[in-house]
């Protein structure tokens, strides 16, 4: 499964590049979702395919009434596209991305960021890869943390962080998704995020981490469970258990007074 899973993934998101001038025009916002054609084709193509390979139920973020039924055992989770900001901009921080769940367990993951043409995959107890190498966490020491961000310079809780931990640098990076795996591929040692954050943005990227040996939570440091509602408090992704506790520490206060 795990190869034909990383076949349409690939497929989805090179056919989406394609035609990416046809696809950028017309974005919307949706409370604080920007919206656009790309989005609904490449969850159209993801769709089709997957209930070709697996005959399931299909959670995805383009998709409402999927958010309203009750949790399935077994099910697809699917951001077509995760970072839709970047796509309509040009900036190659954008992914298309699934998960096989079962039982709230993550059993597959396939992220693809066609941009970087960078293919990150995962199946629980058997670890990440990224285009075929396997994937495993840079450990840092508490004085050397690289920090990871959307923004050209570190904004909100992300200059806090850089702030009170200290860290060492500053890296900018594209959508959620893709941040979470620049963690597992060494590239970056901590992401924090204190907005809501989506069980569709996380699923796949969080077994991609987690099978590589870094750690992810909410923003108070609670276990991210694909559980009850869709919506979570926050985010912070690391590469080590010392490092989430550092940044959790900081998050839960700041989430609290926020209101998250």
């Amino acid at each position: 499964m795990q190869h034909k899973l990383a076949e349409i993934i690939v497929e989805v998101g090179k056919e989406i590049n394609r035609k990416k001038k046809l696809l950028i025009s017309g974005g919307q916002w949706n409370g604080d979702q920007l919206k656009t054609k790309a989005d609904m084709l490449a969850h159209k193509l993801l769709v089709s395919k997957l209930l070709r390979l697996k005959k399931l139920p299909i959670i995805s973020e383009e998709d409402s009434e999927s958010h309203l039924i009750l949790r399935p055992k077994c099910y697809w989770i699917i951001d077509p596209i995760d970072g839709t900001r970047s796509f309509v901009d040009g900036y190659p921080g954008w992914v298309t991305q699934v998960a096989l769940v079962e039982h709230g367990t993550i059993l597959k993951a396939a992220i693809y960021a066609p941009d970087l043409d960078l293919l990150y995959l995962a199946s629980k107890g058997e670890g990440s890869t990224l285009n075929g190498g396997r994937l495993m966490v840079k450990k840092s020491d508490k004085d050397q943390v690289r920090l990871i961000d959307n923004y050209p310079k570190p904004e909100g809780i992300a200059k806090i962080i850089m702030k009170m931990i200290p860290c060492k640098n500053y890296i900018e990076s594209g959508g959620i998704s893709l941040k979470i795996c620049r963690v597992a591929d060494g590239m970056a040692d901590l992401f924090v995020k204190d907005v809501k954050i989506r069980d569709w943005d996380v699923a796949a990227p969080m077994l991609v981490l987690e099978e590589a040996g870094g750690s992810i939570s909410t923003g108070d440091g609670s276990k991210f469970l694909l559980s009850n509602g869709f919506d979570k408090s926050g985010l912070v992704a690391s590469n080590s258990e010392e490092v989430k506790n550092m940044a959790t520490n900081i998050m839960s206060n700041f989430i609290k007074q926020a209101g998250i």
